[in-house]
């Protein structure tokens, strides 16, 4: 196909092949053979541009001028009405004689194809404990070990495969409720010893704070159910809360602080390797804890909500 083709496909490319026609006397199989079309195509545009003038050299839409099938209206209300008196697929169509297809597509179309779309989603109740160390959340994320920039960095998937048998390595979270406060161990496994080894040195952390932990929360992993590690709870003076099965946003504060610790930590910059990428964990934590601002602490960073002495302020910060 020529450049020719290629113009008439246009508009003003269809404007010069009919104005060859029409202004300048060609005959529609020259003009078919100069912009490489067949003449019934070149008949059909000068015959529009005739009738309609410019205008009719525009593209037309390829909805047809009527639907004869298409459900009526009236119907597609009835539909709709049944639909919000909470009626299944199956009886809407049997009340209305119409064929189960027929009525997801029109429940579909009006956006009512779930069930939950009926109702407004509840919002969930949001809640924060009115002092330090009232609640301290933990979870743990898995992070892929790795010895050279990985395609989660570089995006660049071809070609890459996994064969350096790096593993993976985890990292055990844990936030204050009130505050906001966190801090992140790295652990070879999630298992319960080093579950426990991540509280007994977060509840040392935030004691150097001036923060007394009085309870914490977690998820239902195997490490937090061990009977080990609700005897470190008992040792500490710790009442233990588990979250709600199959809701995470329950301990949604350790969610959140997980996602930030990945796009500011993890994920920041192209680390050589994953042991670059520990080492930088400390400048994070001290950067989030004293510096970052936090939308729900009235843009100040977390340790502002610590009731800290100027002397032991000083002391810490350095």
């Amino acid at each position: 196909m020529n450049s020719h083709n290629n113009a008439a496909l246009t508009p003003k490319g269809r404007e010069h092949m009919v104005r060859a026609v029409v202004d300048n006397g060609c005959t529609k199989a020259e003009a078919a053979r100069r912009f490489n079309t067949s003449w019934p195509t070149v008949h059909k545009w000068v015959e529009r541009f005739r009738n309609l003038g410019v205008d009719g050299l525009r593209d037309r839409s390829s909805k047809p001028h009527s639907s004869p099938r298409q459900t009526p209206l009236a119907t597609c209300d009835k539909v709709e009405c049944l639909r919000r008196q909470r009626y299944i697929a199956i009886q809407i169509a049997r009340e209305l004689g119409l064929s189960q297809a027929t009525v997801a597509r029109i429940l579909k179309r009006r956006g009512l194809n779930l069930l939950c779309t009926l109702e407004p989603a509840q919002p969930r109740p949001r809640y924060e404990y009115d002092k330090p160390g009232g609640l301290i959340h933990f979870d743990i994320k898995r992070l892929s070990k790795f010895r050279k920039t990985g395609h989660a960095i570089t995006g660049r998937k071809t070609g890459h495969q996994r064969t350096d048998g790096a593993g993976y390595e985890y990292a055990h979270v844990a936030i204050d409720d009130h505050s906001r406060t966190a801090r992140i161990d790295i652990f070879p496994d999630q298992k319960k010893e080093s579950a426990i080894a991540c509280l007994e040195a977060s509840i040392k952390y935030y004691a150097s704070l001036g923060v007394t932990v009085t309870r914490i929360m977690t998820d239902n992993g195997s490490c937090y159910r061990a009977k080990a590690f609700a005897r470190a709870c008992n040792r500490l003076g710790l009442k233990h809360i588990f979250t709600k099965p199959y809701t995470p946003q329950t301990n949604g504060k350790a969610e959140r602080f997980i996602q930030t610790a990945m796009r500011e930590w993890a994920y920041a910059i192209a680390f050589d390797n994953s042991d670059q990428r520990k080492a930088a964990l400390p400048q994070f934590l001290h950067r989030y804890n004293w510096h970052r601002p936090h939308a729900s602490l009235g843009h100040q960073p977390p340790i502002s909500r610590l009731a800290l002495t100027i002397k032991n302020l000083m002391r810490l910060h350095t």
